[in-house]
């Protein structure tokens, strides 16, 4: 069988196995290693006749530098030494700052830290509390972004609602205030900081032309549910005789600090152009080294020992990650991504259209693949450029576009941003019931935000 066409069956069987979890009873960490391995078996085994199809811009690239490498031997190297580490690095740098950014918050909440914002929050009102909460994610996403976002947001959530599946619908509404609210800042979401160091978009440009439909994508949807959600939502009692192991003054104080470690992230990649996620462990070793101070002349409480907190980390949602986004690099090292992209242009030809349909790809594919491959297809136009061309000079229209569809699309499924599979992994949200209760809002929401940036773009120019 075609290997280059199996590793598409795998990754659409893959899929279906992870979206029906709950029937099948296989857990989805499980589903997405298999698909994460087995994409890269099929790969390596059919190396000679997937490479020399020409589909693999990578292995294009490598050729000019290696030529000699167009044998069975060299293919198999490229695949190995080059390809799987280079994307290993990748996905490494997104579970390390996963990893970190879970810690931080949960370190922040054994020291009863969020305690101090939700007992701030007053109501139970369920419409009251959907826009308080959708619109703190939407502006903390935009600093933070939207995956640590999302992480911060479900563990407060936790705290106000008691009720699984309530919680699970506000957990939803908090992907897509998050994905929102990434989109419009240059480092609210991994795609839009990609095309920011690209230099595909500038910040003030960002900000000011998609302020305005990203807000729209999420108002949209909470409109919609203000009509139709009622009543209030039960609060978790506080566990009788539980013990309080800190004092008023370092829940304050280890709010901040990991609040503050948490937004000295893009600070840090911004002074020091390091990755982010070396930021994120330098601010778990700080507030750990603190804790640690902080303690040390206490009885030694479990709870309040971070590497008692280590043990407790999601792992299977770390595996997830790992292996959706190793079977989304299989399929882009071998060129299937290229293809899409490729198909996309030739069939549609309109900027709207291929950034419209980027935006829905994002949902099944993740968007960081589908950015990187219209960044590699289309090359930054020269500032004067006319006609079709115009769109892809710095701050075109493309670009902002895409930033736009590509960060906010992905809310349309679970497992479509990287915001959605953290909070699919923490709060085990079910794909079909998301699917059922969440998917036709975000699409509502999305489109909206696509017929504001139009009408923005044809009455600004």
């Amino acid at each position: 069988m075609d290997m280059f066409l199996l590793m598409v069956i795998i990754f659409v069987v893959g899929y279906i196995a992870i979206a029906l979890e709950h029937p099948l009873k296989i857990d989805k960490a499980a589903t997405a290693l298999l698909i994460g391995s087995a994409t890269w078996v099929a790969y390596i085994l059919g190396a000679f006749d997937i490479l020399s199809s020409g589909a693999s811009d990578a292995w294009t690239e490598y050729m000019m530098s290696n030529p000699n490498a167009n044998t069975l031997e060299g293919m198999r190297g490229f695949i190995v030494e080059t390809e799987i580490i280079e994307h290993l690095g990748e996905i490494s740098e997104i579970l390390f700052f996963l990893l970190g950014a879970m810690t931080i918050v949960e370190i922040t909440d054994r020291h009863q830290g969020f305690k101090v914002i939700t007992d701030k929050i007053k109501t139970t009102n369920k419409v009251k509390l959907l826009w308080i909460v959708s619109f703190i994610t939407f502006f903390l996403s935009a600093i933070l972004d939207n995956l640590t976002t999302t992480i911060v947001m479900v563990a407060l959530l936790r705290k106000l609602i008691d009720d699984k599946h309530t919680r699970w619908f506000y957990a939803s509404m908090v992907v897509l205030a998050a994905n929102a609210g990434g989109a419009w800042s240059p480092i609210g979401d991994v795609t839009t900081i990609m095309l920011w160091i690209g230099g595909q978009v500038t910040t003030f440009n960002i900000i000011s032309q998609l302020f305005l439909p990203s807000l729209i994508c999420i108002v949209v949807p909470l409109a919609l549910l203000s009509f139709t959600m009622k009543g209030h939502v039960a609060r978790p009692s506080a566990e009788l005789g539980e013990k309080t192991h800190t004092t008023k003054f370092e829940r304050n104080f280890m709010l901040t600090l990991g609040v503050s470690g948490l937004l000295f992230v893009p600070v840090f990649k911004t002074i020091t152009h390091l990755p982010p996620y070396m930021g994120m462990l330098l601010s778990l070793s700080i507030i750990w080294i603190i804790t640690e101070i902080m303690h040390k002349n206490k009885p030694k409480e479990e709870r309040l020992s971070v590497s008692a907190i280590l043990t407790k980390v999601d792992v299977p949602t770390v595996l997830f990650f790992l292996g959706i986004l190793s079977a989304v690099a299989a399929l882009q090292s071998a060129g299937q991504l290229t293809l899409l992209a490729q198909g996309l242009d030739d069939s549609l030809g309109n900027t709207y259209l291929i950034g419209g349909a980027i935006g829905f790809l994002s949902a099944i594919v993740d968007n960081v693949p589908l950015v990187a491959g219209a960044m590699g297809m289309y090359p930054i136009a020269e500032l004067g450029s006319t006609g079709y061309m115009a769109n892809f000079v710095q701050d075109g229209v493309f670009w902002e576009y895409i930033a736009y569809t590509a960060g906010t699309g992905g809310s349309m499924l679970i497992i479509g941003s990287a915001a959605g599979v953290a909070a699919m992994g923490l709060e085990k949200i079910d794909f079909i019931w998301y699917l059922k209760h969440i998917s036709l809002l975000a699409l509502i929401g999305y489109l909206a935000g696509i017929g504001v940036y139009i009408l923005q773009h044809s009455l600004l120019n």
